[in-house]
């Protein structure tokens, strides 16, 4: 095939400890899937899951993460992140169980002032969430090795000082029901990656923060805030 333009490479997140790595497709989000972070976020609890996307290449795993422009007020927001393996629409939990190949630690990075700006004015997220280098993620933990984490610790610190601390038992919605859910209004497919939600806590980042971000069974991620 004859292209314009040489295409971008696929985006990949590696496999931990396999020398393998996970092709992305689309990258899918949760809004406020914790209770302590719904009601952080002014929500009602166990209200119905609502998703938005980031762009696969802002995926990053590199130790440093720029600064990003058009913003004052960087905040972090931890997560387990899901990696599938195979896909479909109107899953049932079970058979969105069965689709996952493994687990993530990843981190959604948000301009919170652009976002809070977007919700007054009733605008999409886009520029809140999906700049560049705004989904550090740790390599992807396969479900052989990590099983299926119903109930795991999270927790995020910037300099060594906790700030989200929680259990993805706290989930409003699981995993599974999560995956369902989503396949409702989106074909999955292999490929895909789903950010689950954060836990209460989520704050400001600066340029030259260092954070370290752990779920329990799944991995560690660690990087650093630097300067554009």
């Amino acid at each position: 095939m004859n292209y314009a333009f040489e295409p971008p490479a696929t985006v990949t997140v590696p496999v931990a400890d396999t020398g393998t790595h996970f092709p992305v497709n689309r990258v899918y989000c949760v809004g406020r899937n914790y209770r302590e972070h719904a009601r952080e976020m002014g929500a009602s609890l166990r209200e119905p899951p609502f998703f938005f996307s980031k762009p696969a290449d802002a995926l990053c795993s590199h130790e440093e993460i720029p600064y990003p422009g058009m913003t004052g007020k960087l905040q972090h927001e931890v997560e387990l992140v899901v990696a599938l393996q195979s896909g479909g629409s109107e899953l049932s939990v079970d058979d969105a169980r069965s689709a996952i190949f493994g687990y993530a630690v990843g981190v959604d990075l948000t301009r919170r002032d652009l976002q809070a700006e977007a919700k007054k004015s009733g605008r999409p997220w886009v520029t809140a969430k999906s700049f560049d280098h705004s989904a550090p993620i740790s390599p992807i933990r396969p479900v052989g090795e990590s099983g299926h984490p119903g109930q795991a610790d999270i927790q995020l610190a910037v300099n060594g000082e906790p700030r989200q601390q929680g259990n993805i038992a706290d989930m409003t919605w699981a995993v599974p029901e999560v995956l369902a859910e989503l396949s409702r209004y989106f074909e999955l497919k292999p490929g895909d990656l789903v950010f689950t939600g954060t836990p209460a806590g989520v704050g400001d980042l600066h340029p030259g923060d260092r954070v370290q971000c752990d779920i329990e069974k799944v991995g560690s991620l660690r990087f650093v805030i630097c300067p554009v």
